[in-house]
C-alpha cells in the first residue's frame, strides 16, 4: 500500500507545510503524481482520461494526509467514485508531524437495490500507520472482474456503446417509465445498448444541476456496474445543467435532443435533409459552447489587433453563425424549388395526400403497399427522414400524389421544428392528411395526441384527415373491439399484409372525388 519511509516523510512534510499532501500511486507502487492541497482539503487536478473499458477503474489509488484525527470524509468518497480510483487512503498526522493511523476505502460491486440504499463503497476501520498489509491493487483487480461479470462479461471493444437512461422530472413514475421506454428505442436506433435506467420524481427540477452530487454518485456506481460509458437524460438539458453534469462525471452526458439529432444525421440522405440536420445541430450547439472547453478561453492573437483581441470562444460562435446563415440561404433556394414544383402540381390539378403520424407507426410500409414502391422501411424510429412522393391512380381514373413525411414524436425539439421547416412545408400544401397510428402500441392515444398537438402548433389542424389504425393484425379480438368502440370512424388496416388497404383506397377516392371539396371550408 505504502512504505513506512513514505509515511514518515509524507507526515512530516504535511505538518511543516500545514497542508494536506497526496500521492497518486499506480498498481506497481509507483508514484505518478504529487498533490499539495490546503489545510483542510485536497484538490485533485484534471487527470488523463480513464482506461479503455467503462467497467475498469483508473489504476491509481490516492494516499493523502489529514492534519486532524478525522478519517475518510464524504469529499474523499466522491473523489474516489467520480474519478474511478482504485482506492482512497487517509493517513492522519500528529501535531509533531508523525504518522498516526490510516483508513482506506474502495468501491463495491452492487445490485440496483443496493445502489438505491447507498451501499456503493466499503470503508476500512482505522489501523496503526505501520500495519500496511492491505492489498488495494488486488482488490481493484477483483472489483474490475466483478464489474465485468455484472456487465455480462463482454468486452466493450467488441460490442455497442452502453448507456444508462435517466429520467428526472415532475410526472408520475408510470409516465416517466413509459418515456424511458421510448428513450430506449431511440438509443437502440442510434446504436446504443441500454445498461440500465433510473427514475427520480421531484417536486421541481433543479435548473442548474438537475441532480445533486449524492444522486449522481448513485448513477456513477450503476454506470460502472453496467459498463456504461454514456449517461442519457430524457428531455433536454439546459447549457448550465449539461456543463454541471460534465464537470461532475467523466462519462459522456447527452440528452434526448442530441439522441434524436444523431438519428437524423444517420438517416439523412438528400442534400436538403443533410443541410437541415446540420442546421438543427448548430442551433443546438451554439448556446452550449460557453465553458465547453477550457481551450476556448485562450485568446487568439492577430497583427493589428487592439486590446485583447477575439477569444477562441467568440471565433467559434462567429463561425457557427456564418455557417448557419449559409445553410439557411441554401435551404431557401431548395424551398423555392419545392414551391415551384408544388405550384406546377397545383396547376395540373392533382391533389396531395400526406402520410403523417408518430415515428415508426408504419407510414413508409403503407406507402409501399398502396403504390407498389420500395421506400426504405425499418422497425426503427425515424427510419424515414427525407420526404418521398409517389403517384397513386384509382380505378375511377383519378390520381393523387401520396407523400411520406418524417415521423413525429412527443416534445419534438424546437431546433428540429425550425430546421425542418422546408420539409414540413410539404404538409402545408396537402389537401388531406392520412394519420397513421400504431394500434399495437400501448401508448397509441398519447401518440395520437402528440401528433395532433404538433399539427396545432403548425396551424394545420384545419386540414381534413383520415385516421388509420395500422398493425391491426397484431391485436387480439378484445383489443380490436375496444379500439373499434373508442375510434368508430377510424379505418383498421395492416400495411404489412395489405388487409384493409382496399377500404382505405375507397375512402381516399371518395374524399378526393372533387377538388373543390378537398379543404372542406
Amino acid at each position: 500500500m505504502y512504505t513506512t519511509v513514505q509515511a514518515r516523510e509524507l507526515a512530516l512534510l504535511s505538518r511543516v507545510l500545514s497542508r494536506q499532501i497526496g500521492l497518486l500511486i499506480d498498481r506497481k507502487g509507483r508514484v505518478q503524481t504529487v498533490i499539495v492541497g490546503e489545510a483542510g482539503s485536497l484538490y485533485i487536478p484534471e487527470l488523463p482520461r480513464g482506461r479503455s473499458s467503462a467497467e475498469r477503474l483508473r489504476g491509481l489509488r490516492l494516499l493523502h494526509t489529514h492534519l486532524s484525527p478525522d478519517g475518510i470524509n464524504q469529499e474523499d468518497l466522491m473523489d474516489m467514485l467520480f474519478l474511478r480510483l482504485d482506492a482512497v487512503v487517509v493517513l492522519t498526522v500528529s501535531a509533531l508531524g508523525e504518522p498516526m493511523q490510516w483508513q482506506g476505502a474502495h468501491l463495491l460491486p452492487q445490485t440496483l437495490s443496493q445502489a438505491e440504499a447507498g451501499q456503493s463503497h466499503h470503508v476500512e476501520p482505522f489501523r496503526p500507520w505501520d500495519q500496511t498489509n492491505a492489498s488495494f491493487a488486488a482488490i481493484a483487480v477483483a472489483l474490475e472482474e466483478e464489474f465485468a461479470r455484472n456487465g455480462d462479461g463482454v468486452s466493450t471493444a467488441s460490442e455497442k456503446p452502453r448507456a444508462l437512461l435517466i429520467s428526472v422530472g415532475t410526472p408520475s413514475r408510470v409516465l416517466q417509465e413509459r418515456n424511458l421506454d421510448e428513450l430506449a428505442e431511440l438509443a437502440h436506433t442510434v446504436g446504443l445498448d441500454v445498461a440500465g435506467r433510473i427514475v427520480q420524481r421531484v417536486a421541481q427540477v433543479n435548473p442548474r444541476s438537475i441532480l445533486g452530487k449524492g444522486k449522481m454518485a448513485e448513477l456513477e456506481v450503476l454506470a460502472l456496474q453496467g459498463n456504461a460509458s454514456l449517461l442519457v437524460f430524457d428531455g433536454e438539458l439546459s447549457p448550465a445543467q449539461l456543463h454541471t453534469l460534465s464537470d461532475i462525471t467523466e462519462r459522456k452526458v447527452i440528452d434526448r435532443t442530441q439522441l434524436i439529432l444523431d438519428i437524423f444525421a444517420q438517416h439523412a440522405q438528400s442534400r436538403a435533409g443533410k443541410l437541415q440536420v446540420e442546421l438543427a445541430q448548430l442551433r443546438y450547439t451554439l448556446p452550449r459552447l460557453a465553458g465547453k472547453n477550457r481551450a476556448m478561453d485562450r485568446l487568439m492573437g492577430g497583427i493589428g489587433g487592439r486590446g485583447p483581441g477575439e477569444t477562441k470562444l467568440e471565433t467559434d460562435r462567429r463561425k457557427l453563425r456564418e455557417r448557419m446563415t449559409h445553410i439557411r440561404k441554401d435551404l431557401e433556394r431548395l424551398r423555392q424549388q419545392r414551391a415551384f414544383i408544388r405550384s406546377r402540381r397545383s396547376r395540373v390539378g392533382i391533389p396531395l395526400a400526406a402520410l403523417i403520424g408518430y415515428t415508426n407507426a408504419g407510414k413508409s410500409t403503407l406507402l409501399n403497399k398502396l403504390t407498389r414502391s420500395s421506400v426504405l422501411t425499418e422497425n426503427k424510429l425515424f427510419a424515414t427522414l427525407d420526404p418521398t412522393t409517389r403517384r397513386l391512380r384509382f380505378p375511377s381514373e383519378r390520381e393523387i400524389i401520396l407523400a411520406d413525411t418524417v415521423g413525429f414524436i412527443r416534445n419534438l425539439p424546437q431546433e428540429l421544428m425550425d430546421a425542418f421547416h422546408a420539409t414540413l412545408e410539404e404538409l402545408e400544401s396537402a389537401d388531406l392528411f392520412i394519420h397513421v397510428a400504431d394500434a399495437a402500441h400501448e401508448d397509441m392515444q398519447q401518440q395520437i395526441n402528440a401528433v395532433e398537438a404538433i399539427l396545432e402548433d403548425m396551424q394545420l389542424h384545419h386540414v381534413p384527415r383520415v385516421l388509420v389504425l395500422n398493425k391491426w393484425d397484431l391485436l387480439n379480438a378484445a383489443a380490436r373491439d375496444d379500439l373499434a368502440e373508442a375510434f368508430p370512424h377510424a379505418l383498421a388496416i395492416s400495411a404489412s399484409n395489405g388487409s384493409g388497404c382496399t377500404i382505405l383506397l375507397e375512402e381516399l377516392d371518395r374524399r378526393l372525388l372533387s377538388a373543390s371539396h378537398l379543404r372542406g371550408a
